[in-house]
């Protein structure tokens, strides 16, 4: 039978595919609900399993998915409403470890393909890190294909036991908010006086207050640049477990930090900023270093994971852990205006080179494709 095209491998039925998505960062959500409209203008039946509040922020049945509400729990009874999702699925795609974790379970004693999209790499030490081997190596099993974000984390499935593990096209995510109308350089001193960064540089960092971020070397880094004049703010959008921790640390030390909690307005946030800092141990396709090279905000980060394979040279890398490091870099680039501008142009083209929307959903289409064909016999 000759292949129809390439969203009905089985005839003219088309393709049904079910996407399975965890708690879920916002950047595989993102992915997902951008797969999931590619997919279906393509003619492919997507279902996704997903919490309810991720339909709700993400829109999944807004771009013509169908939603089937899965709490992100592994307790039977989210495998079992799973199962049932997965019946008449040609190919199952689970992205994140836990949602894989999940998948594997529901197909159980079933030849349904599952592809795994490897997001991030989960942060844990001691039982809990061999716990977390374990899950990896039961999933980079389990999955015909396994599809990492960066290519440390393709390593890491194929260390793990991936029979196929491939480097992931993954777009550039929408902004987590749209920009309010109106020209982003009026609305800049809007956001710099509400934050009381009127006469003075910003610095913004994104991400939750967890270990693994690195936080304290930003604060460690923060004592370097309180000589500056005009004194730079640092503000940390993100809210966790080390809040207290932190907020004791900028009162005791008199630092020019503020917390500034979870906030929807990342996208104007990072608009309105000199520079952006991130500074975790390990990331893969950061989410917040895509925005910043997008918005042309010249960028501070680790040189961790998939961060130099993502940035290039558009960024100014540092050592984790550096704080001597991230304080000269940050110092240098506000005294050198020509370096920002320069960071700027570079960062503007080091965005136009990654995958497009298009260009995701083809590579993941060809390898449902792969999987779904019909075997020729003999």
């Amino acid at each position: 039978m000759s292949h129809v095209s390439s969203h009905s491998p089985h005839g003219q039925s088309p393709l049904r595919t079910v996407q399975v998505l965890g708690g879920g960062s916002a950047g595989s959500s993102a992915h997902v609900r951008s797969l999931a409209s590619g997919l279906v203008a393509r003619g492919v039946r997507v279902t996704v399993c997903a919490p309810a509040e991720a339909d709700r922020t993400y829109g999944f049945t807004g771009v013509g998915a169908q939603h089937v509400p899965v709490p992100r729990s592994s307790d039977p009874a989210s495998v079992a409403a799973l199962r049932t999702a997965c019946a008449d699925a040609d190919l199952v795609h689970a992205h994140g470890l836990h949602a894989a974790l999940r998948a594997a379970l529901a197909l159980s004693g079933r030849r349904v393909p599952l592809v795994v999209t490897w997001h991030t790499r989960a942060h844990a030490d001691g039982a809990r890190a061999h716990l977390l081997r374990l899950l990896e190596r039961r999933v980079a099993r389990a999955a015909a294909v396994v599809l990492g974000t960066s290519s440390d984390l393709v390593d890491r499935a194929r260390s793990r036991g991936a029979r196929d593990a491939r480097l992931a096209a993954v777009a550039f995510p929408a902004p987590r908010m749209p920009v309010e109308q109106g020209d982003p350089d009026r609305l800049r001193p809007k956001a710099r006086a509400e934050l009381g960064a009127t006469d003075r540089p910003l610095l913004t960092a994104v991400g939750s207050l967890e270990r693994h971020r690195g936080y304290d070397t930003l604060l460690d880094a923060a004592r370097a640049w309180r000589r500056l004049d005009p004194l730079p703010l640092l503000v940390i959008a993100g809210e966790g477990p080390l809040r207290t921790v932190l907020q004791r640390r900028i009162e005791d030390e008199g630092l020019p930090v503020r917390l500034i909690g979870r906030r929807e307005d990342i996208t104007e946030l990072l608009a309105a900023a000199d520079l952006a800092l991130l500074t975790s141990s390990w990331e893969s396709r950061s989410v917040l270093a895509q925005e910043a090279l997008h918005a042309r905000v010249p960028l501070v980060a680790t040189a961790v994971g998939g961060i130099p394979e993502l940035v290039g040279d558009a960024a100014e890398l540092v050592p984790y852990g550096d704080a001597q490091a991230l304080a000269d870099a940050v110092v240098g680039l506000l005294g050198d205006p020509g370096r920002r501008e320069l960071f700027k142009e570079k960062g503007a083209r080091q965005a136009a080179t990654w995958p497009t929307e298009d260009e995701t959903v083809a590579q993941v289409l060809s390898v449902y494709d792969e999987l779904t064909q019909p075997r020729p016999l003999g």
